[in-house]
């Protein structure tokens, strides 16, 4: 499997040059006749005279122009169409060089949209700047397709588990023509918006509010989506409504509608069922990540690899583990109030219940020539109510200042219940220990968090001056009750202990920032920029621990060991200077930043203490960004930084919940100095459909914060009430140095015109050293995973639409404390997904997937198949109404298998899994779609020119590379 991924990479690598080799082009631009204007979104067809089956075809840009390449000198037949416009066709004969047809004007006509047809190749990706646009037109999908169906099937866009992903990274942020919708929640935004109302999929790295008016990029860029709305539904409504039920009482029940009115949008979501349907971010999961399994997690930054598995990440929508029960509810705005007030917002409620049954085996390293092993059975019901509001308000002054607005809050209750029974033992089957555990927990909280900026634009292009206020706050408090009983074994004898405990964690905090960015012109194509940023941020924890009381039967026995009252700040004062020089083509930015900061830790109870630490950093970034054709470029980001510990891994009190896992925090922690650097190479050939992505992260922290692990070879005392007995384990974060990282991801789409199939073939490498001790040893973990993979995906019709996948992830772990154990496991996927439509309304759907697991421990090794069959009838008028039947798991096969590695443990988890059922549902689609006006009119509303930053910009206007307008954004794009 190595040998193949690495032949498969070199192949891309070595083939993607050969497609550039060319260098003759033909490039013009397309204006309207009479005024003048450009005509974004025209067809272009070039076709060779002497073979007319030689066609390349694309489409303008926003400015109106098209560049054919990699050309060879003959002759050429030009054709250009445009809804509302006569079709223009011009000879052309190609010399030497570029080139250039100049402006062409289109005759308006009176063409309707009944009678035009577009022939020729629709380029599946064009790269506009440092935007990957992907044409919707490009990939059929059947009517009833989603927005999130639709970008399955388009190169380097990827939905795992939930999660969206782009070019290898979550996509943090999806926008609906430049405005936010629905928050950050991807995958919600995704599944409801119909794919019909969609002309194009962006795909960029939205800088912040503040970069994107200055040019220089912060650091703060989160991977985003922009859907891009079809021109015709500006006055529109459209959605469904759907319900269902089934056997064994599983049911399902929502719908989705919106409506625009203009610059008034309004989307309105809601969703009951029992069947694993989901839709929530981490914000909406206070306490269920981290309390799972009984509190035996480590708090350590031990990182986490494997196939499926994990905690959850900085976003993260989808499934849990287990049968999960929503109730939910979402409406999104946004409007355009007058002509200087731009709003959007939006509201989300979640109610789930979760339960689980769950089955975990656990190798933990100990030293050269032995191993402890841990196996468990975990029974939870846990229940979530959230609330999350989030508003942006955008004032625009006049044309050279701005204020932008961003309030949100989120409001949470979550109440846990779980029931384990743990083993210890050694590699010979000697038990070690054993733990019954009950836990009940209730836990409530909120997150609120403020921003707000203002920019300004002096009359001198380029000089330009943004401060940004940031303010956020959080509070959590609850209540989590323990009874354990636990038997620990010495030869044949077993001592039996109990734990029964009662405590009260709460903790809040808030934070304040700022952040005054100052620009200046240099030369002709040069800018500099000075800014600063002080922020300060003051955590507060208090724990107050009881013991159950037999005399009384309530827990009123204090246990001063057990509680811990704890605070601690953290203030940073940076200042930095950073020179930028170049265009659009070639650019290339230098910075440097010092950066003072201090971190004071107090503990008032059981014993008053205080750590103050001071840090000096010298902060260097860099920035290239190199275009080498108009279809292909390249960039590099470095950036280096610091993150101060959280609160939880600093307070210094013990966590006993699982006595077989105990686990304490380290007020001596210091803060992690971070380096980082990015590179992105983009290829795209609009003419021949093709598309090249590789994206390479380099990662190496210092002082990173890890585990310390120690397994007890007899019985020790920690308290006078906690005794750590043999075999059981302590943990506590501390600071190693030596992590390092190199994550990758390729890339490659071609469309298949013989069978009208898109091609998308993606690999990747991933290495992750990460160090830690056990046993007062140090142990370096090194994990190797390399993935594979091909989707065959439809461009049929809509009637035809299917899709054939493949995925192979192959692993590899070596400890260096314990190289005889060193493991590799393997995994695959296969799918195949059908979905047939009669133009009289009968629908049938196939899901077919096969997933396999080798290397892993006794019992996890499967294999399986997941089929999901539906078939229906489509009827009402305009075949709006649809009854249908459906099976899931035909095959009654369905699992759930994971793997989790960490520098002191290899970890295999099995979850309760949705069995099989029929269901019976019925939708129906709300379907009113206005035209707009007169279709001479050029796409002139100001949302189709719609900067992701919020600001306006017509075709064909913009300042000069580099450089800044009044009230505009940054030349780069």
């Amino acid at each position: 499997m190595i040998q193949r991924s690495t032949l498969l990479v070199f192949f891309i690598l070595a083939a993607a040059p050969a497609l550039w080799a060319q260098d003759l082009s033909l490039k013009g631009i397309l204006q309207d006749g009479q005024e003048k204007f450009p005509l974004p979104g025209a067809t272009v067809k070039l076709t060779a005279a002497g073979d007319t089956s030689r066609v390349a075809g694309m489409v303008t840009d926003a400015r109106g122009a098209f560049t054919f390449e990699h050309l060879s000198p003959q002759v050429y037949r030009l054709t250009v169409s445009f809804l509302g416009y006569k079709e223009m066709t011009r000879t052309i004969r190609l010399g030497p060089g570029t080139q250039d047809a100049g402006i062409l004007y289109l005759e308006r006509g009176s063409t309707t949209l009944k009678s035009v047809t577009v022939e020729g190749l629709i380029p599946p990706v064009q790269q506009k700047g440092d935007t990957l646009s992907y044409n919707a037109s490009a990939y059929k999908t059947n009517p009833d397709a989603t927005a999130e169906d639709l970008v399955k099937k388009m190169p380097g866009i990827t939905v795992e588990g939930g999660t969206v992903k782009a070019q290898g990274e979550d996509v943090k942020k999806v926008l609906l023509d430049g405005k936010e919708y629905f928050g950050e929640d991807a995958t919600l935004a995704l599944r409801n918006l119909p794919s019909e109302v969609i002309d194009k999929i962006e795909v960029f790295d939205k800088l912040s509010d503040q970069a994107q008016f200055t040019g220089f990029d912060d650091g703060n860029t989160s991977k985003t989506i922009n859907i891009v709305t079809r021109g015709g539904i500006r006055n529109s409504q459209f959605g469904k409504v759907f319900a269902g039920y089934g056997t064994d009482d599983r049911y399902m029940a929502g719908g989705n509608i919106s409506l625009f009115n203009g610059d008034r949008r309004i989307s309105i979501i809601g969703l009951a069922n029992n069947i694993n349907q989901q839709n929530f971010a981490t914000q909406d999961l206070l306490g269920a990540i981290s309390n799972s399994s009984g509190g035996r997690r480590m708090r350590g930054g031990g990182g986490r690899g494997g196939f499926g598995g994990g905690a959850a990440g900085n976003f993260l929508v989808g499934q849990q583990d287990g049968i999960t029960r929503t109730n939910s509810f979402g409406i999104n705005f946004s409007d355009q109030w007058g002509e200087k007030v731009s709003v959007s917002g939006s509201y989300f409620f979640n109610n789930t219940n979760n339960q689980n049954d769950q089955l975990t085996n656990r190798e933990t390293f100990l030293s050269a020539d032995s191993s402890q092993f841990y196996d468990e059975k975990q029974l939870t019901d846990n229940t979530n109510y959230n609330h999350r509001i989030n508003l942006r308000i955008e004032y625009k002054i006049d044309s050279a200042n701005m204020l932008i607005f961003t309030p949100g809050v989120s409001f949470q209750k979550y109440d846990a219940f779980s029931q384990t029974n743990g083993i210890n033992s050694f590699a010979d089957g000697s038990l070690l220990s054993r733990s019954d555990n009950l836990q009940t927990s209730n836990t409530s909280g909120f997150n609120a968090n403020n921003g707000i900026l203002f920019r300004h634009a002096f009359p001198k292009r380029g000089r330009t001056i943004s401060l940004g206020l940031n303010f956020s706050a959080n509070d959590k408090d609850g209540q989590r009750n323990v009874e354990a009983f636990n038997t620990y074994y010495k030869g044949q004898t077993g001592l039996d202990d109990s734990t029964r405990q009662q405590s009260s964690p709460q903790s809040n905090g808030y934070q304040l920032s700022a952040n005054i960015a100052y620009t200046e012109p240099v030369g002709r194509s040069g800018q500099l920029q000075v800014n600063y940023n002080p922020s300060w941020s003051k955590n507060n924890a208090d724990q107050q621990t009881f013991l159950f009381d037999d005399a009384s039967g309530k827990y009123a026995i204090p246990d001063t060991s057990l509680s811990n009252v704890f605070d601690n700040t953290y203030q940073a004062q940076r200042a930095g200077l950073t020179y930028r020089v170049g265009n659009r083509d070639k650019m290339l930015a230098l910075g440097l930043s010092y950066q003072y900061s201090e971190l004071n830790s107090n503990q008032v109870f059981p014993l008053s203490t205080t750590v103050h630490r001071t840090f000096s950093n010298l902060l260097p970034n860099a920035m290239m960004h190199y275009r080498f054709s108009t279809n292909s470029r390249l960039r590099l980001i470095y950036r280096a930084s610091t993150s101060e510990p959280s609160i939880s891994q600093l307070q210094n009190v013990i966590n006993n919940s699982n006595p077989l896992f105990i686990s304490t925090g380290n007020p001596d922690l210091q803060q992690q100095s971070t380096h980082l650097l990015i590179s992105r190479y983009s290829f795209t050939n609009p003419g021949k459909g093709l598309s090249f992505f590789a994206n390479v992260f380099l990662q190496n922290t210092q002082d990173y914060v890890s585990n310390a692990t120690y397994v007890a070879s007899q019985d020790s005392v920690l308290t006078p009430t906690v005794t750590l007995y043999r075999g059981s384990q302590l943990s506590k974060p501390i600071n190693v140095d030596g992590y390092w990282s190199v994550r990758s991801f390729l890339t490659f789409g071609v469309p298949l015109q013989f069978i009208k199939t898109n091609l998308n073939w993606n690999a990747g490498f991933t290495w992750a050293r990460t160090p830690g001790v056990i046993n007062n040893v140090m142990n370096t973990a090194n994990s190797y995973n390399y993935n594979l993979g091909a989707v065959f995906s439809s461009n049929i019709s809509e009637y035809v639409d299917f899709t054939v996948s493949y995925s192979a992830n192959f692993n590899d772990l070596k400890n260096s404390i314990q190289p005889t154990l060193n493991n590799t496991y393997f995994s695959q996927a296969a799918g195949l997904r059908l979905n047939l439509l009669s133009k009289n309304g009968w629908v049938f759907s196939n899901d077919l997937t096969n997933q396999l697991y080798s290397g892993l421990t006794d019992g996890f090794n499967q294999q399986y198949w997941l089929w999901n069959v539906s078939a229906g009838k489509k009827f009402l008028k305009g075949q709006r109404g649809e009854l249908r039947v459906s099976v899931f798991d035909l095959l009654n096969q369905n699992r759930s298998i994971t793997r989790t590695n960490t520098e002191t443990y290899v970890e295999d988890v099995q979850t309760q899994v949705l069995q099989q059922y029929f269901m019976l549902t019925f939708t129906y689609k709300i379907k009113n779609f206005k035209t707009n006006k007169a279709a001479s009119e050029p796409e002139g509303d100001e949302e189709r020119f719609r900067r992701p930053d919020g600001l306006f910009r017509r075709p064909g206007e913009g300042p000069p590379p580099g450089m800044m307008r009044p009230g505009g954004g940054a030349g780069m794009p």
